[in-house]
């Protein structure tokens, strides 16, 4: 099939822009900043307990947050991400107070920055969803991913020459930014309104597609996330480099994920980056001492969150909501990875005590014991957009040959 037939006509990027700019600067934004932020409590010397409760306040923040928002902020939405955008902003600008706080103190800040990150995050990415169909949801997703990839390795870049408060204040212009974009876009941008049907939260766990997508997820969340702080022990001084390494990765084959997620369906790509990232921590349990096993679990790594991030994070969950409003659906897809963030906190003081051989065996075991739900998992992508393509790859092939012999 033409690359080209791919994107154009189908996708609208008029229509798509705004929710491109609101999940890139977004993305963007909470990943160099909670990067940052974790260094700099590291580098406060603060207790175990101290650095635990600080987070779990940062973390209650954004669970609770999302779960009210989702409610309640279905209605002018785009006003909402307008305020919701320039909170983030004012509350980032904030942490340029973190080192010369009392614990108390940073707790209360790093509480209001998660409400400033979790109030807005469903209904961004139902924004995202609202904007886009579900035959090019993936492409979408996985052009804004790539893009956040490259963003965040440009911006990261100068950064190292900055001082703690310049840091900070970058991200809060960065998010103010953000917010002026998109003031102005959504502006010259028609939406069609489309009525939408509420759902409750617990009606939206009876069902059995999200379940089946769900359990998975929270298991590579938990996996992902307890295994952080014992890579990092293993990389040592390489794991920076391991991490821009990996997100250039993750940037590239989030393109590759979402356009394929379109073509051949959601549940593949799903299930292909869990073998791939399972693979990785296979390699690594037999053999963590050798740079091969090294390289080679970062390229399956990269690859697989890569996939993940244009289609379990931003595309899934918007399949799954079809025609009702998404905002809840994404609480159930965006919390698992914002809150197993809390794991690498608990299981780092502990990292020396725990097994590396134990730790990668169970997690490869973890992992593909995940793929298990999958298996039974219902495909979002409509049968008969993979049908239609494969006609047209069909008949672009049959195009070549009957050029070919006459």
């Amino acid at each position: 099939m033409r690359f080209a037939e791919i994107f154009s006509p189908k996708i609208n990027w008029k229509q798509f822009a705004p929710a491109f700019v609101i999940v890139l600067n977004t993305f963007i934004w909470y990943a160099m900043t909670y990067s940052v932020l974790s260094n700099t409590i590291d580098s406060l010397h603060v207790s175990s307990a101290e650095e635990l409760i600080v987070f779990a306040m940062y973390y209650g923040g954004t669970a609770g947050s999302a779960i009210l928002g989702a409610k309640f902020l279905q209605r002018a939405r785009e006003t909402y991400l307008l305020l919701w955008m320039l909170a983030g902003a004012l509350m980032t600008a904030l942490l340029v107070t973190i080192p010369g706080n009392s614990t108390a103190v940073n707790g209360i800040i790093l509480f209001f920055l998660g409400v400033s990150l979790g109030i807005g995050f469903p209904s961004c990415l139902a924004y995202f969803a609202d904007l886009t169909t579900v035959e090019t949801r993936g492409t979408c997703g996985g052009i804004t991913w790539g893009a956040v990839g490259i963003g965040t390795l440009v911006l990261a870049l100068p950064l190292t020459s900055f001082d703690l408060s310049m840091t900070f204040l970058t991200f809060a212009v960065w998010r103010a930014l953000g917010f002026v974009a998109f003031f102005f876009m959504r502006r010259r941008t028609r939406r069609l309104q489309q009525a939408q049907s509420s759902v409750a939260y617990v009606s939206i766990l009876h069902k059995r597609d999200v379940m089946l997508y769900l359990i998975p997820w929270i298991m590579l969340s938990l996996v992902n996330f307890i295994e952080t702080p014992i890579l990092e022990g293993l990389f040592a001084n390489s794991y920076i480099l391991v991490g821009f390494i990996e997100f250039a990765l993750i940037g590239m084959f989030a393109l590759v994920g979402g356009i394929l997620a379109d073509l051949v369906g959601r549940k593949r790509v799903i299930i292909t980056g869990f073998v791939m990232l399972g693979i990785g921590y296979a390699v690594l349990s037999f053999s963590s001492e050798l740079p091969f096993s090294r390289y080679l679990y970062t390229a399956c790594d990269g690859i697989a969150w890569g996939m993940f991030s244009s289609v379990f994070l931003i595309t899934l969950w918007g399949d799954l909501a079809q025609d009702r409003e998404k905002e809840k659906y994404y609480v159930f897809g965006g919390l698992p990875f914002l809150l197993a963030g809390l794991l690498a906190i608990v299981v780092k003081p502990y990292v020396g005590f725990i097994s590396t051989v134990a730790s990668f065996s169970l997690a490869s075991f973890f992992l593909f014991l995940a793929v298990l739900p999958l298996m039974y998992a219902p495909e979002t992508l409509p049968e008969k957009s993979i049908k239609d393509r494969e006609l047209k790859d069909y008949l672009h092939k049959a195009k070549k040959v009957k050029e070919k012999y006459t």
